[in-house]
């Protein structure tokens, strides 16, 4: 069915004057959310973690028909949740073609359009929005001018019409007025300076702006969405308090809570998906790079304020990937494995996304990053070998074994080298990965299993990838005597 071309056909149309009169936007959402709700469709799909948490708290808002805001720190999604907000809009609304707010075609509120129905009546051209087209976003910063948002005179409007700069026809609307019978986003909502703040209360409570000192009310249908840092959203922040008692709901959203969350969010997220090569992620090292972020959330070396984005480990996964396919390709190898080693060599992903306290910066964003990969992995192993016997690997470095495991090895010859060790081949079961598993998988399952027993510090592995005996603590009868000449530091046996 064609949709109807003119305003006569609308009249004769499903959208009637009754509903597009009195329906505003946030009357549509709610409908539309009350209709998902009751089929029991996913309200927000490819958001993860929030079902029980953020989306219940977001539901109550819209059926409240409030303004809302999300709080939370980077990388929590805020803004694709703003963004699929747009999923509950109507798939097609009309408005009068060429309005630059979208008028309603039976009430319009712009002096052209109210000029073009009057002129032209059941002929006035009616053209249609989609979804996406009703949202405007905008990023707040300090240089936002009321202009930007409200709108201004636009003199050469005045000049090529033939209008008097007091006349309506020469207003150039800003993002909110363009935003009419849509949604409204504004991002980082207090880095907006305090008097651009002032310009949203008109809005907010009476539903409508006044264009820079023209005689003219625009009765706006807008619903008003902001996303925000929790540190700046306080008295002693940049928000003004008559502003944060302007909007209805706050929202708090947050990181994943568990690893397999995580995991979830990390994979629909990262580019793995990759021509060429075939590509085997093992649960282990997505797990490992999973718990780099989490162990990072904890560390004190890292700016709680700033928090540690959930980017991280998708930048770090796809690092990982990286590293294992040059290897691939470098070796002529079909398969595209990870190791242990690959997520060392993705420490480009992982320093650029922390922000550190004074203690970090003291031992360096690489020193805290390697710290986070080890305890990483440290936690990872003992989810699949705590107290599993591993003494037969350790004796057999501490008998003098060694072996160096570059992160640019071929499979084949590190195979070879690895089952040398006794006892380390017949641990890998419990990773799943048995001896006719490809030496790919095999290699990736050995380095992880040494890695493991390197975190615990059971044996030692130098910057080159050595991994040899572990350092054993001297005894103090075992410690030599300090030098007459030195001062003295520890100690002294009794004369």
């Amino acid at each position: 069915m064609s949709l109807p071309r003119t305003l006569g056909e609308l009249r004769h149309s499903p959208f009637s004057e009754e509903q597009l009169r009195s329906r505003r936007v946030k009357d549509e959402l709610r409908d539309n959310l009350m209709a998902k709700l009751r089929q029991g469709s996913p309200i927000f799909s490819g958001i993860v973690g929030y079902d029980d948490t953020v989306v219940p708290q977001i539901i109550n808002a819209i059926l409240s028909r409030h303004n809302f805001i999300l709080l939370g720190l980077r990388g929590q999604a805020k803004s694709r949740i703003l963004r699929a907000l747009t999923t509950l809009l109507d798939a097609q609304t009309p408005y009068i073609a060429g309005c630059e707010i979208h008028d309603n075609p039976y009430s319009p509120i712009c002096r052209r359009c109210r000029d073009e129905v009057a002129k032209h009546g059941d002929d006035t051209p009616i053209a249609y929005l989609t979804q996406e087209a009703r949202y405007v976003e905008k990023l707040a910063t300090p240089d936002v001018t009321i202009a930007d948002l409200i709108g201004d005179i636009d003199p050469i409007k005045a000049a090529r019409g033939g209008h008097e700069l007091g006349s309506e026809m020469t207003v150039h609307y800003g993002l909110l007025p363009r935003a009419n019978r849509g949604i409204f986003a504004i991002n980082e909502l207090p880095d907006l300076a305090g008097k651009i703040q002032v310009g949203l209360f008109n809005i907010m409570q009476e539903g409508d702006v006044q264009i820079k000192g023209y005689p003219i009310r625009l009765p706006l249908d807008v619903a008003l969405v902001f996303s925000a840092n929790p540190e700046d959203y306080t008295a002693r922040g940049k928000i003004i308090t008559p502003l944060k008692d302007r909007i209805g709901s706050e929202i708090r959203t947050h990181y994943p809570a568990s690893i397999e969350e995580g995991i979830a969010i990390t994979t629909q997220e990262a580019w793995t998906q990759r021509d060429g090569y075939k590509l085997h992620i093992p649960k282990y090292v997505q797990e490992v790079i999973e718990r780099i972020a989490f162990a990072a959330r904890e560390d004190k070396k890292v700016d709680k304020r700033s928090g540690v984005s959930q980017r991280l480990p998708i930048s770090c996964m796809e690092n990982v990937i990286s590293n294992a396919e040059r290897r691939a390709i470098r070796h002529s190898e079909k398969l595209v494995v990870p190791r242990i080693g690959d997520v060392y060599a993705a420490m480009p992903a992982i320093t650029g996304k922390l922000e550190l306290e004074y203690e970090g910066e003291m031992k360096g964003a690489d020193h805290v990053g390697r710290e986070l990969i080890r305890t990483a992995i440290a936690k990872t192993y003992d989810g699949y070998f705590k107290g599993t016997d591993m003494n037969q690997i350790v004796q057999w470095f501490d008998l003098g074994g060694e072996i160096q495991l570059a992160d640019t090895a071929a499979a084949g010859e590190a195979l070879q080298a690895l089952r040398g060790i006794q006892g380390l081949m017949e641990k890998l079961v419990k990773l799943n990965v048995g001896p006719k598993e490809n030496p790919e998988s095999q290699v990736s399952a050995a380095e992880f299993v040494l890695e493991g027993l390197h975190a615990h510090k059971r044996i030692g592995r130098n910057e080159e990838r050595l991994f040899t005996a572990g350092e054993k603590p001297q005894k103090a009868a075992e410690k030599p005597f300090e030098r007459e000449d030195q001062p003295f530091r520890g100690r002294r046996p009794f004369n």
